[in-house]
């Protein structure tokens, strides 16, 4: 069972939030917090699997939250997914910058968040496409062309692929698929990327592959 914990403001939204999350077979909501402090105190007492996180919240922020989290020895690896109604440019960075393991937007349906939560449990980033695209569009105009050459340099060309992969939001399994690989290889591959690129999670690795060109 993936424990989850619900952080909004908003009564009425995490009781909805609820409702689908203990509603799918896998998932059982083990807390709740309606600002960022009671977040990581509650955190840290439940040590859930993955954080469902809001961005505006009274007391201390959905952003300052995640810093909390990453800062903390029992929390610098729990998923953390940012769930919220901003979708602005420097909210996104700020998250990510922060240590959010993917970025929704709250127009998602269930199904879909069920799957972005599955995925956070196994590690892999969910950022809402219009979100990518913003966050993409901001890369893009970052001139760092040397500096992203020579930190690819030490890559197989494997690992460029899987890399590129990465990039377009694949899945591991649907990494295996497109290079003709088992799921567990591809997720060896990924986890190899991450500590060859010195990336904290998929989201950065996301990030690089379009920054490098791999990804148009």
């Amino acid at each position: 069972m993936i424990r989850l914990l619900l952080v909004d403001d908003q009564v009425l939204l995490r009781h909805g939030l609820r409702a689908i999350m203990e509603n799918t077979d896998d998932v059982t909501v083990v807390g709740e917090a309606s600002d960022g402090r009671e977040a990581v105190r509650e955190a840290r007492e439940l040590r859930p699997d993955v954080v469902l996180m809001d961005l505006q919240m009274p007391v201390m922020s959905g952003t300052e939250a995640i810093r909390a989290m990453r800062a903390d020895p029992l929390l610098g690896t729990t998923p953390v997914l940012v769930l919220t109604t901003f979708d602005d440019e420097d909210d996104v960075v700020e998250a990510i910058a922060a240590g959010a393991n993917g970025y929704l937007l709250k127009d998602i349906d269930a199904d879909e968040l069920r799957r972005a939560v599955r995925s956070a449990a196994d590690g892999q980033a969910q950022i809402a496409p219009g979100v990518l695209r913003q966050l993409m569009d901001r890369v893009a105009r970052m001139p760092t062309r040397r500096a992203r050459e020579e930190r690819l340099a030490g890559l197989t060309e494997r690992e460029v692929e899987v890399l590129t992969q990465v990039g377009l939001g694949q899945t591991n399994e649907e990494i295996g698929t497109a290079l003709f690989l088992s799921p567990e290889t591809a997720r060896t591959y990924v986890s190899r990327l991450l500590t060859k690129l010195d990336a904290r999670d998929r989201s950065q690795l996301v990030v690089l592959a379009h920054r490098a060109g791999l990804v148009d």
